[in-house]
């Protein structure tokens, strides 16, 4: 498990401890004072694998409780019916393979320990003093956030003109203001064409209409995507195609081009999320056992850890237009929550996305603090085919974030009280 060894579980450990730092220093703005905090490293670092065997330890008992072999090596499969792990041969009628991605390498880098993946990068051994983050996409993000909290230098380069390219922009620049202001550069539609590893520092040399000249980190992590690891299992051996992305192709049961054979998680390719594997996971088992079961999920919501954290599920608006779709919109700025101002965090933004006549839900996006806990009702909705009506006929309860699900529903009708939104 990518998510649980060294994924979502460990960053968002070590996450909440940077919001911990961030929530100190904010608590000056309204009278009270901590002083700088005091950092141990070593026991930071504990703590986070304390959090990770706690739920692995859990994962062996249910599997002992149910009586379920836990055989654990690397494994190539010998034929559509076996796999060797090691020198263990297991047959088996039916199979799922839920072997999942690994971090993408930049070509020609040099072999350093200064430069690092995701994985390495959540492995504390001291924050550096400068960090260089290649790539603006989530996990980039979020581990930025966590060495900015530490108290290192941290500067983003992103190839594209954007962070979080998939996301609304509307949504990105409430984080991007913030970090743009603690950052010591944020480097968009920027390169990196060269890395060379000295005794001071890994030197990196960029291109692009606005990059700087080279620059020296201490520290770089490379955070350019993931790659599925369907290419590492001699597939060949069972008659499975792996293209050359590493994917295995699957139909609507999970099910690949091998009749007992299945396949889930981020093997099978986008968007690769920890909850989108577990949902086809349970799919592919009720089809083993014996069930007429399809993978028919409307909606796979995604989550920025970052501070502010960014969440949306369903069409986007960049979608919306892209795709030509028509659609209404409904925004209400955080301003006007009374939870948001109360907690110093207005900052943020809730929208939702509703399709014209009917009011159906066709998605949702905001940004600010637990904006990941607050999208799932919007999943909901839209597993639902529920309407803006229907939102907005919720009764929320009052003073918190999510009121501003309802308000931005009423936006979209017209019926706004909380904010000025008449209906276009």
């Amino acid at each position: 498990g990518v998510c649980l060894n060294v994924g979502c579980i460990p960053s968002k450990a070590l996450l909440h401890a940077a919001r911990v730092i961030a929530e100190v220093e904010e608590a000056e703005s309204f009278g009270i004072s901590y002083g700088s905090p005091k950092l141990d490293i070593e026991r930071l670092d504990e703590w986070k694998g304390e959090v990770v065997g706690k739920l692995t330890g859990g994962l062996a008992g249910l599997a002992k409780r149910r009586k379920i072999k836990v055989v654990t090596g690397e494994a190539r499969f010998t034929s559509a019916q076996e796999i060797e792990v090691g020198d263990e041969k297991v047959g088996f009628d039916s199979c799922i393979v839920a072997a999942g991605s690994r971090p993408v390498d930049l070509p020609d880098l040099p072999d350093d320990d200064r430069i690092v993946d995701s994985t390495g990068a959540l492995q504390l051994e001291g924050p550096p003093k400068s960090l260089l983050v290649v790539g603006g996409g989530i996990i980039g993000l979020e581990m930025a956030c966590v060495y900015d909290a530490l108290g290192t230098k941290v500067s983003v380069v992103e190839l594209t003109d954007t962070l979080i390219p998939e996301c609304d922009r509307d949504l990105v620049k409430p984080l991007q203001k913030r970090i743009g202001e603690r950052y010591e550069a944020i480097m968009l539609g920027t390169e990196v064409t060269g890395m060379e590893a000295q005794k001071s520092g890994i030197k990196v040399s960029f291109s692009g209409e606005d990059a700087p000249e080279s620059e020296r980190y201490d520290k770089v992590l490379v955070a350019v995507g993931r790659r599925a690891n369907g290419d590492r299992l001699e597939l060949e051996a069972t008659g499975i195609e792996v293209d050359d992305r590493g994917v295995i192709a699957v139909d609507e049961h999970q099910r690949t081009s091998v009749e007992n054979i299945y396949a889930i998680g981020d093997i099978t390719g986008e968007p690769m999320l920890a909850h989108r594997g577990s949902y086809q996971g349970i799919v592919a088992a009720e089809n083993v056992a014996g069930e007429d079961v399809i993978y028919d999920a409307r909606s796979v919501p995604a989550v920025a850890y970052t501070d502010p954290e960014i969440a949306w599920a369903g069409l986007t608006e960049s979608d919306a237009k892209e795709q030509e779709v028509e659609y209404e919109i409904g925004k209400v700025p955080w301003a006007a929550s009374g939870r948001a101002l109360a907690i110093e965090r207005d900052e943020g933004l809730t929208k939702v996305l509703t399709e014209p006549g009917s009011g159906r839900i066709l998605g949702a996006g905001m940004v600010g603090p637990n904006a990941g806990e607050l999208i799932a009702e919007i999943v909901h909705a839209i597993e639902m085919g529920s309407t803006a009506t229907d939102l907005s006929l919720t009764m929320h309860p009052h003073p918190t974030l999510s009121e501003t699900v309802r308000i931005a529903a009423e936006a979209a009708q017209g019926i706004a009280t909380d904010i000025y939104a008449p209906k276009r």
